[in-house]
């Protein structure tokens, strides 16, 4: 086994590691009422009934209801588990989300505002339990389908929402943009999200999913429904002007197109598998170029990226990275807690000035270390690196059986990169509508594992709309 297999975890031989775990003793106990049990015949359904009702409501309630819904979830997955019969194990994505939670568990445990972190824990908790639910529940290929259906089908009435706002107009109910920009007057959408940041970190999966879609659904009414969802998705995800959101949308083109032309590369003419590719990234950027020397919008949104201070909100962003940056310093092990309660608690002794108050670190990879260390983000980039070479492992075997579910996958590892790339200088990540996505999309990564004792799933056909 080379090093880097051992560092991915690739063929950790969990089978083996389940049987004579202590830990894995407590699943099963209960299988026995199970086998018994009218209700839990339909155990995975009413699971992803319950991961369902998260994403047909998560853009229309309050976050303490979706709160609500995620506790519902954690114990039907703990449910589940003491009923399991032994043969769904877990992955390697598991046992990185495992070590995760226990050193923010640490981290909480050590915080100089314990309390303040304890809520914090606590929604770290939900979501790494819903992720748990949602991997379980994955496994099947309908239900997956299902799942995805039911967010995509949401995300289109989010999105024609939005368009309405940008051919009717809509109040802006923040001050998204320096007032002094020539921007100040253009309608950022939000939909029922009321922040426009917010509702482009929402559509970066729904944009991937989307592309999928068109492949993997198989009637023509369905491809032409995906097709409209994509067109609404990226359509809306534009008109947010939420720069992140535009540069998560390039990584996210970018990763799917290369995934893309993998799985295509033995189809594709010898002279087109040399110079396609290079052909459309010369498009995409000669259509970018365009539409910066010709949309007025455009160009001052992404000019201001180069601006530096020059721009309000870059202005703001500054000055926060350089109050966490020292929160860093003076805690880089494990941080303070996690929870924007417990960043609240400390960073007023390390803010600049009274006008710059946050209430988070405007950057993911800043929010991370300054919540659990430099343990905890050396733990979450050993996780994205076992996820996407987990989920690069099984695109090669699907694309070897030409398996179109495979296109879930292409689409959860883009949409994994996608939000990474705006959480680069934004956190909405953290908020419930984005950051049940963000395990969604890591669940369908993990929902593909096959070891020894599990095999891949076979193409039973999509969504058959």
């Amino acid at each position: 086994m080379t090093v880097w297999q051992q560092f991915t975890l690739s063929d950790l031989p969990l089978y083996q590691w389940q049987g004579s775990s202590y830990l894995y003793r407590l699943v099963g106990p209960l299988s026995a009422w199970r086998r018994s049990s009218l209700l839990m015949q339909w155990g995975e359904p009413i699971g992803a009934l319950l991961v369902s009702l998260v994403f047909a409501l998560a853009p229309f309630v309050p976050n303490n209801q979706i709160g609500v819904l995620l506790s519902a979830g954690a114990f039907y997955w703990l449910l589940l588990t003491l009923s399991d019969d032994g043969k769904r194990g877990a992955t390697p994505v598991h046992l990185l989300v495992l070590l995760y939670w226990a050193i923010s568990t640490v981290a909480t445990a050590l915080s100089p505002v314990k309390a303040a972190a304890m809520p914090g824990w606590s929604k770290l908790t939900l979501y790494l339990l819903m992720f748990a639910l949602m991997a379980r529940v994955l496994r099947s290929p309908r239900l997956r389908s299902w799942i995805i259906t039911v967010y995509l089908h949401v995300t289109l009435i989010v999105g024609v929402y939005g368009l309405r706002q940008w051919f009717f107009g809509a109040a802006q109910l923040a001050t998204w943009v320096d007032p002094s920009s020539p921007l100040s007057k253009t309608t950022r959408v939000y939909s029922y999200l009321g922040n426009p940041n917010l509702l482009a970190a929402y559509l970066l999966p729904a944009v991937a999913l989307s592309i999928a879609a068109i492949f993997v659904w198989r009637s023509a009414v369905a491809k032409a429904l995906a097709v409209t969802m994509l067109i609404v998705n990226l359509s809306c995800s534009i008109l947010t002007f939420s720069r992140g959101g535009w540069i998560g949308l390039a990584l996210l083109g970018l990763t799917f197109l290369g995934l893309a032309w993998y799985w295509w590369k033995d189809y594709i003419p010898p002279y087109w598998r040399t110079w396609g590719l290079l052909s459309l990234l010369v498009t995409m950027a000669a259509l970018l170029a365009m539409g910066i020397v010709f949309v007025e919008p455009m160009r001052d949104r992404i000019l201001s990226m180069f601006v530096g201070r020059g721009d309000s909100s870059n202005n703001f962003r500054i000055n926060v990275w350089q109050a966490v940056d020292q929160m860093i310093r003076d805690r880089p092990i494990l941080g303070i807690g996690p929870g924007n309660t417990a960043f609240n608690k400390i960073y007023p002794i390390y803010q600049i000035s009274p006008r710059y108050t946050a209430l988070s670190a405007y950057s993911i990879p800043r929010e991370i270390l300054v919540e659990t260390g430099f343990i905890g983000f050396s733990c979450f980039l050993w996780l994205l690196v076992v996820t996407f070479n987990h989920g690069w492992r099984h695109l090669k075997h699907l694309q070897e059986s030409k398996n179109h579910l495979a296109f879930w996958l292409m689409a959860a590892i883009a949409g994994m990169v996608g939000l990474l790339g705006q959480g680069l200088f934004d956190t909405v990540w953290y908020r419930p509508e984005v950051n049940t996505l963000w395990w969604l999309m890591v669940a369908i990564v993990a929902s593909f594992y096959s070891s020894p004792s599990l095999t891949l799933p076979q193409d039973t056909g999509g969504n058959r709309e």
